[in-house]
């Protein structure tokens, strides 16, 4: 029997997307119709029946529906202990439904003050980084040149896996017509400093739909929300929220290029065979199929 590889390597690393989680102080419903809890807790009881093994979540912002601390202490309270058991790092960005004074004190337990929330995180060579798209008071988002600046210092330094960059509104254009009203505004700024940069892709969210586009050279991908979503099936012009379609993304980061997959909210009825992981390994190994370790970066040694 001929073996061969398949056509590409283990990813170097493996993440997950979530956004718009809108929770609420208290037990009601979000906007009288869904339970934004319910759903969240939902997502990440499929996640851990997955079995997934990601190194980091990432939220892009609209965390807490109304900014009220006690909807920051319920997230904390579902999303901390399920990464724990994931051994997955926990990464937040701001969103306008926010409020960075209880955003900074309650999840990330910095002192509560009215600055935007900028953070670099570092994953075994791969940066994330979050900026503050947020505009007290409004709805729209705007990067201010405090923070334009800030980033583009950060990017002077080239990251050894690259740079993913996480905001809340994304710098894309909507299929939605009432989306304009807050969109990020002064986005040819925001190009200007990431053409060249190692940002390899842009994760956003904010639309409560799934979408893709590229923005300066870099392919952007926005998450849908766990707590409602966007019914893009309305006549044209118009727009509806909907209970169903929620969903999260995976993040796989290759050398050459990074995946995202859509991966929504509950399961259907199983079509043709389910195939168990020891099953595919099996089949893979009679094929002759192996899929290699991805490789270190100075060395070329598989790890």
């Amino acid at each position: 029997m001929n073996y061969f590889e398949a056509e590409h390597p283990r990813p170097r690393h493996f993440l997950l997307h979530l956004s718009d989680t809108h929770l609420l102080a208290g037990p009601g419903p979000l906007y009288g119709a869904v339970d934004s809890e319910e759903r969240l807790r939902q997502i990440f009881t499929e996640i851990a029946t997955s079995g997934a093994r990601p190194e980091a979540i990432i939220f892009t912002g609209d965390l807490a529906d109304k900014g009220e601390p006690e909807a920051y202490a319920k997230l904390r309270q579902i999303v901390e202990p399920a990464c724990q058991d994931m051994g997955a790092q926990v990464i937040w960005a701001m969103g306008n439904h926010d409020h960075r004074g209880n955003f900074r004190a309650g999840l990330l337990g910095e002192p509560a003050n009215s600055d935007p929330v900028t953070h670099r995180h570092f994953l075994n060579g791969l940066r994330v980084i979050t900026l503050d798209t947020s505009v007290p008071g409004f709805h729209h988002g705007e990067i201010g040149s405090e923070q334009l600046e800030w980033l583009a210092a950060e990017l002077a330094t080239p990251a050894p896996d690259g740079t993913i960059l996480a905001l809340h509104h994304p710098p894309v254009p909507s299929v939605l017509d009432l989306a304009v009203l807050v969109e990020l505004r002064r986005q040819s700024e925001l190009a200007a400093v990431l053409r060249g940069s190692d940002v390899r892709t842009i994760l956003a969210g904010h639309l409560h739909y799934s979408t893709t586009a590229m923005f300066a050279g870099i392919p952007v991908s926005v998450a849908a929300a766990t707590c409602y979503t966007q019914d893009l099936n309305v006549p044209a012009g118009g727009s509806r929220g909907r209970d169903g379609g929620q969903a999260y993304n995976l993040v796989h980061v290759y050398e050459h290029t990074i995946v995202h997959s859509t991966v929504p909210l509950g399961s259907g009825t199983t079509v043709g065979e389910q195939v168990s992981a020891e099953q595919t390994q099996q089949r893979l190994a009679t094929a002759g199929v192996h899929i290699p370790d991805h490789a270190l970066r100075t060395t070329g040694i598989a790890v």
